[in-house]
């Protein structure tokens, strides 16, 4: 199989990014609860369009990842945030999260950051194994800091220089 095709999003992508974003929920990483109808929009003014690379295998959206700013201060404006990546079940396996975050870290570059962090849930071992492949070693963990059906859960926080050492 070719490998995936990355591309930024676009505002067309709205509906297939949030259907691929509700088929993607799980308790795995999921802080919120599950969505349910009326669904809100994909793209924010938090989370706009242009934050966000997309993954397409065959012309159909099967993945993206947020890359947005770690904080609004300008003194933090060196670091961008991973905040959110989803793969299609259909896709998984396929290098499809592998190739939206080597793109990710290639989109930071661009944007002159040099590093890349995101948080993720400890008990999210297949992302974890994933992000660590990928060069992000732990730099925190927030013991218990979500309660999910009634257990607490570590929030892990990840990062990756983009400048050699």
């Amino acid at each position: 199989m070719p490998p995936p095709h990355i591309r930024h999003a676009r505002p067309d992508d709205e509906e297939p990014l949030g259907r691929l974003d509700r088929a993607t929920w799980s308790p795995l990483h999921a802080v919120q609860p599950r969505p349910e109808p009326p669904y809100g929009p994909f793209f924010t003014e938090r989370d706009p369009a242009r934050e966000c690379l997309v993954a397409e295998l065959d012309g159909v959206v099967r993945g993206y990842v947020r890359l947005g700013t770690a904080t609004p201060l300008a003194c933090n404006a060196h670091v961008r945030m991973i905040r959110g990546l989803a793969v299609a079940e259909e896709a998984r396996r396929l290098g499809v999260g592998r190739a939206l975050l080597r793109a990710a870290r290639e989109e930071a570059r661009r944007l002159g950051a040099r590093r890349v962090t995101l948080r993720v849930l400890a008990h999210n071992t297949p992302a974890r194994r994933l992000y660590a492949s990928e060069g992000f070693v732990v730099e925190g963990v927030l013991p218990q800091e979500f309660l999910l059906d009634g257990a607490y859960v570590d929030d892990v926080f990840m990062g990756c220089s983009l400048t050699a050492a």
